[in-house]
């Protein structure tokens, strides 16, 4: 290598690290004498909610939560969503024993009402995938009702199973 080829080299490494301190040093902020940024500092970042997930992936959560419990023969099953409310009245046969296995995916909770008070018993239903399962005593006809709290969101999974 030749003198003049060596130090063109050289003058061109110094050029890029000049380069780079210039670009650096023209990107950092102002400060003043005691070190302080003179402009206003950003806003702290807020770390970001997670992704909601979607209806449709709430709902399969919901469904296999109720596979995983069923048991007997399927009479009739459902999916709403919870503003929506569940509101059913099967045709139910007198005499026969049937469970409701419930499961609300999405936040909050709902309430779960039966017409006749006598045909089931009401309780919440907490919307973290948990299944609620309650025994059905069919007489005369019946009313279910699931309602959504207020605020709470997602879907409302149901079965009816005959035993």
């Amino acid at each position: 290598m030749t003198y003049s080829s060596l130090r063109a080299s050289r003058l061109a490494g110094c050029a890029v690290v000049v380069s780079a301190f210039l670009l650096t040093s023209c990107t950092a902020s102002e400060s003043g004498a005691d070190g302080a940024a003179n402009s206003p500092s950003p806003a702290p970042s807020r770390p970001r909610p997670a992704a909601q997930p979607s209806e449709k992936e709430l709902t399969e959560q919901a469904r296999a939560a109720l596979a995983a419990v069923h048991n007997g023969a399927m009479v009739e099953a459902g999916v709403a969503r919870v503003t929506d409310g569940v509101h059913t009245e099967p045709g139910l046969s007198k005499g026969k024993t049937y469970r409701l296995n419930l499961v609300c995916a999405g936040s909050g909770s709902a309430q779960l009402e039966f017409v006749p008070a006598g045909a089931g018993t009401g309780t919440t239903v907490p919307c973290d995938e948990s299944v609620v399962q309650q025994p059905i005593t069919a007489g005369k006809p019946i009313r279910i009702s699931v309602d959504g709290a207020e605020g709470a969101t997602g879907v409302i999974a149901w079965q009816i199973d005959a035993l």
